[in-house]
């Protein structure tokens, strides 16, 4: 709803306007502290594209910590620093170079967007939190 200059003293140069944010009802199946690491992530530089976000130095190096701790919490006695496990920064390339992911930028997507990255992360054991 549109609010008039004339409701303020003095009157700004722009308009405003009143908007209402209501909770999503059911609210959606998530973790909401992995949840709120990756859109703190994402938004910390929202004109970047998200590649530019993702691999930056300090965010991989959180993502391989928190990799490794996945692997050691979810493997069958192995290490989780065997041969054969897939490095972070190319399980970000496999998600990231896929076609609705390529070039985008964090502040251009939909919630339900960021509700299916969060799953293909997750499905390749890339963790926010």
């Amino acid at each position: 709803m549109k609010v008039g200059k004339n409701n303020f003293r003095p009157p700004p140069k722009v308009e405003s306007r009143v908007v209402r944010i209501e909770l999503r009802n059911p609210p959606p199946p998530v973790n909401f502290t992995e949840w709120d690491g990756m859109i703190r992530l994402l938004f910390n530089r929202k004109n970047k594209t998200m590649r530019a976000v993702l691999m930056t130095k300090s965010t991989i190096k959180l993502l391989e910590d928190n990799y490794k701790t996945h692997l050691s919490l979810n493997s069958d006695g192995g290490s989780a620093m065997d041969t054969d496990v897939p490095k972070v920064t190319e399980l970000i390339e496999e998600v990231l170079s896929m076609e609705e992911w390529k070039n985008k930028r964090a502040a251009k997507l939909e919630i339900d967007d960021f509700l299916s990255l969060l799953a293909e992360f997750n499905k390749r054991g890339i963790h926010f939190a």
